[in-house]
């Protein structure tokens, strides 16, 4: 079940609007079990948005991680976190340390923050899908 999008793939999905990748991500990590990040000496990238909160970005394959790994971001290399892993312990996590998602940010775009609930939520909807 292994899917790596090609450079045209990649420049596309880009290139959408935020509520297009939301969708996108959640539809490729339903289908590929496994959700993306940045890690960096064992600590998780964050981004912040205007009103201080944190949150923690994701995508559905390395290399859209790889692309935002620039900046303050640049030390950090993309981490696959199993589907399973994610829902039994980031979700609660996050939802204790008062973070949220970003969900599939771009070089250009911050993405949609998401609440982990809801992020969750979503995320089952599209699992449903494959059983």
């Amino acid at each position: 079940m292994s899917w790596t999008p090609n450079a045209k793939e990649v420049e596309a999905i880009n290139f959408l609007e935020a509520a297009k990748r939301y969708e996108y991500l959640l539809k490729k990590v339903a289908d590929q079990g496994e959700i993306w990040s940045l890690l960096k000496d064992g600590g998780w990238a964050l981004a912040g948005d205007d009103q201080g909160r944190q949150l923690v970005p994701v995508w559905p394959h390395s290399r859209y991680a790889e692309i935002c790994a620039e900046g303050v971001w640049a030390d950090y290399e993309p981490k696959s976190i199993p589907i399973d892993v994610w829902l039994s312990r980031w979700v609660s996590g996050m939802e204790r340390d008062d973070r949220q998602i970003a969900a599939f940010p771009t070089p250009t775009d911050k993405g949609i923050p998401v609440t982990p609930i809801r992020f969750k939520a979503d995320l089952e909807e599209a699992l449903s899908q494959y059983e």
